[in-house]
């Protein structure tokens, strides 16, 4: 190394963002290190995809990096000076190299977070923390915006970023269309029509950094063609599917933005979360790129398209990250409803019968994906309804997903998905029986079991489950405005009836691999 060196700048795998500051500044007496580690691979088990997804994509930035004449190390996994952990490999390169300053950006996960504070505090040199310069929010925003309120419902939020950010907006106070969200336009079945462009997909050859892997011995989950990775590991690669996406899927997004079908992995979906969460796109440029091409198509594409997708990126993308912070650490601690059981075997596998479970667990197997309501609905639907302890369940949503950063998932499962903070993000639990997913999907047919049937064999399991779980949880939502329906309907149920009801869901909970 050269002995010029006296600034250490470190990138984390989620921070491959090209329009930094950083790379703006002048360059005299910086390097910049990246490290793939046991550390990051082996906190949860992931799916092959991701491991492989962003190895690539930082590998490929540190290579453009180089291009333009900065100064860069790069730890590889089987590198034989790689110690596998953050401290380890930064005192090395510290000590090795006479560094006098280390900066790094600010992590988004708390544990990372933690960790670089603890590292730093060790530290005889200066150091100094930046932001990444890619949110649209502070940590602290969304705390400051909710103080004092008893709730913090998601819309006020989204609003008041609409009005701040001047996006989809005529002036200061009205939102363009009318209004401020088109979400009952949002809940289309797709019957195959319309048509369905395939995605832009890639074809990368990841063969050997496969091979790299596996040396290493690293414990990973799920498929993959190592000649045909399907993922952006690039910035043009990422710019190609926004644009993509505004081109092909954006007219009809809106549309169909919760259904679900066996035929189609992706439907009208974006598939930008990876390049999001990696930072390969910032927020505001893909905010700014859908909307400048939809007011060149006004007439082909309605405005429910578009606010649709604003409102995930400008609303819930941020507000969950706000809630992380507000919330950690103690978030990641959650089970309100004190559920206890155990994520069934079938979610590594796909093996049960019951055919929504199966084609949504398979897809995430084979792509690393499932669009939200596949996550919320029928994955996440299923081990609420079977009481399944939340560490199971931000376990394998963090581990089997391309775009799980613990910041976005665990938010999304302990609190969208699972209702283990209360009610902090959502109002009431995210729970259906089989009717909801026969409307808004095809995975009914040629099920093994009738969605029509609530008891007996070859009833559909989550009928069974629904009416159990409101009776198992019915002290803690008996205050509950929006449940308090549901909980009359349960109470009009006969003893009888009731209990073939609890015996049936028993029975799925307790032998899981039988169904």
């Amino acid at each position: 190394m050269a002995e010029t060196i006296k600034t250490l700048r470190l990138i984390l795998g989620d921070q491959l963002n090209h329009q930094h500051s950083w790379f703006k500044e002048e360059q005299e007496n910086i390097c910049y290190v990246f490290m793939e580690m046991r550390q990051e691979t082996d906190y949860v088990t992931h799916h092959i995809q991701k491991v492989i997804g962003f190895f690539s994509a930082m590998r490929e930035f540190a290579e453009h990096l180089k291009e333009r004449d900065h100064e860069v190390i790069y730890l590889k996994i089987n590198d034989k000076k790689n110690k596998q952990t953050l401290p380890e490999n930064l005192k090395e390169i510290i000590s090795e190299d006479e560094i006098e300053k280390f900066e790094y950006q600010l992590p988004d996960e708390y544990r990372l977070d933690v960790q670089l504070k603890d590292f730093c505090s060790e530290l005889t040199i200066d150091t100094e923390a930046y932001d990444t310069e890619h949110f649209l929010t502070s940590r602290e925003d969304l705390a400051n915006f909710y103080k004092g309120k008893k709730e913090m419902t998601m819309e006020y939020f989204y609003r008041d970023m609409r009005k701040k950010y001047d996006v989809l907006m005529v002036n200061s106070k009205d939102p363009e269309g009318g209004k401020w969200n088109f979400d009952k336009s949002n809940r289309k079945k797709w019957n195959g029509t319309p048509e369905i462009p395939h995605e832009r997909g890639f074809r990368k050859d990841v063969s050997t950094l496969l091979q790299e892997v596996e040396k290493a011995g690293i414990k990973t989950f799920g498929n993959l063609d190592a000649e045909k990775f399907n993922w952006p590991t690039s910035r043009e690669d990422s710019l190609s599917v926004l644009n993509y996406f505004s081109k092909n899927l954006l007219i009809h997004f809106g549309d169909f933005q919760d259904a679900l079908n066996t035929k189609q992995a992706y439907l009208f979906h974006s598939r930008l979360s990876f390049a999001l969460n990696t930072k390969m796109l910032h927020p505001k440029e893909v905010i700014d790129s859908v909307i400048g091409y939809w007011r060149e198509n006004k007439d082909e594409i309605d405005i429910s398209q578009v606010e649709g997708f604003v409102r995930q990126i400008l609303g819930w993308r941020e507000y969950m990250r706000g809630i992380y912070w507000k919330e950690m650490p103690g978030y990641g601690r959650s089970n309100k409803l004190d559920n206890q059981n155990k994520l069934p075997e079938f979610y590594w596998s796909a093996n049960t019968k019951m055919n929504c479970l199966k084609h949504s667990i398979q897809q995430s197997l084979d792509n690393a994906y499932a669009h939200h309501i596949q996550r919320l609905m029928i994955t996440g639907n299923y081990a609420l309804l079977t009481q399944t302890h939340p560490d199971e369940v931000d376990a394998w949503y963090l581990g089997i997903y391309i775009d799980a950063i613990e910041w976005v998932e665990i938010t999304n499962t302990r609190g969208m998905s699972q209702f283990a903070d209360g009610g902090i993000v959502a109002t009431k639990p995210y729970v259906s029986s089989g009717s909801y997913i026969n409307k808004m999907s095809n995975y009914c047919k040629g099920c093994e079991y009738d969605v029509k049937k609530k008891t007996g064999e070859h009833s559909c399991p989550f009928n069974s489950l629904y009416w159990n779980f409101l009776d198992d949880k019915r002290e803690f939502f008996k205050d509950n405005r929006r449940m308090g329906m549901m909980l009359n309907m349960l109470d009009k149920k006969s003893e009888d009836k009731l209990f073939r009801i609890k015996e049936r869901a028993n029975a799925i909970i307790q032998n899981p691999e039988n169904f």
